[in-house]
């Protein structure tokens, strides 16, 4: 059974863990293998842009994003997707992880926490970027597949807005997860909601909507400003104390120490704020 009160740490991906948008990240070779046209791409790209301007917080927005997600990639092969995005993750994904968020999650798991990635992206694209992190518990958008190996044009699940939450909720009753004691990152307004269920909610590189919601609610925020590449052989080796991870991966990187010492003060601040 589940010690009681067992905690994890909920992590967005898109601005949160990686400066820039997995979807988006891999157009350029979907459009070059012909999944998808110069439009799409077009189209995807002023989308992700109006999204962030304005949030793309209401539910219509939502809905309609997930309708173009399904029309888009009906008939693509599965298997090719997933080939093409473990060919290019090494060039499109690795060199754009933030460091600060790879050293909190490091923190997380030295507690003892579980950690999962919360994101709208595919599965396909979101659990090779995680396998880099040594996270294995993904929430993330589920295409259906026929039995030809295509998408049918179905979405199963949409991990979107109030669908974060109730995964979350799931995998919280499932793990016996005492809610109040984890902790939940993400940039976008669209998240307050699973900002809201846990006991540590954190605004990361906050939109328009979510820093007015944070300083509505007293949430910490804090800035990542570090993209930085990561070394294969972050995902293999097994948790190690906070010092320990900040030493080796300044080594491997190259992190200066003025780097790290900011963050760590606004870390600082941000957990004074939290038990006060």
């Amino acid at each position: 059974m589940p010690a009681v009160g067992r905690s994890a740490a909920f992590f967005d991906l898109d601005k949160t863990v990686i400066a820039k948008s997995s979807a988006l990240a891999f157009g350029r070779p979907f459009y070059r293998d012909g999944l998808i046209s110069r439009r799409d791409v077009i189209k995807g790209a002023y989308a992700q842009l109006i999204f962030r301007v304005g949030g793309g917080s209401d539910e219509q927005t939502m809905a309609r994003t997930r309708d173009y997600l399904a029309a888009l990639v009906k008939g693509w092969r599965a298997e090719q997707v997933r080939q093409i995005v473990r060919e290019t993750l090494e060039e499109l994904i690795s060199p754009y992880i933030y460091a600060e968020a790879v050293l909190l999650i490091e923190e997380h798991r030295a507690a003892g926490r579980d950690v999962v990635l919360v994101s709208t992206s595919g599965d396909e694209m979101v659990r090779p970027i995680g396998e880099q992190l040594g996270i294995t518990d993904i929430v993330a958008t589920r295409m259906n597949v026929g039995e030809d190996g295509c998408y049918t044009g179905e979405i199963d699940f949409y991990a979107a807005g109030p669908n974060k939450v109730v995964a979350v909720k799931e995998l919280a009753a499932e793990r016996e997860y005492d809610l109040s004691a984890c902790y939940a990152y993400s940039d976008s307004v669209t998240d307050a909601g699973l900002l809201s269920l846990v006991g540590h909610p954190t605004a990361v590189n906050p939109d328009r909507g979510l820093r007015k919601t944070a300083v509505d609610r007293g949430w910490p925020m804090l800035e990542f400003k570090h993209p930085i590449p990561l070394s294969r052989r972050l995902r293999e080796r097994p948790a190690v104390p906070v010092a320990a991870a900040a030493i080796g991966l300044g080594a491997v990187v190259a992190i200066g120490l003025a780097v790290y010492s900011r963050y760590r003060k606004t870390r600082a601040l941000r957990l004074d704020a939290a038990t006060t």
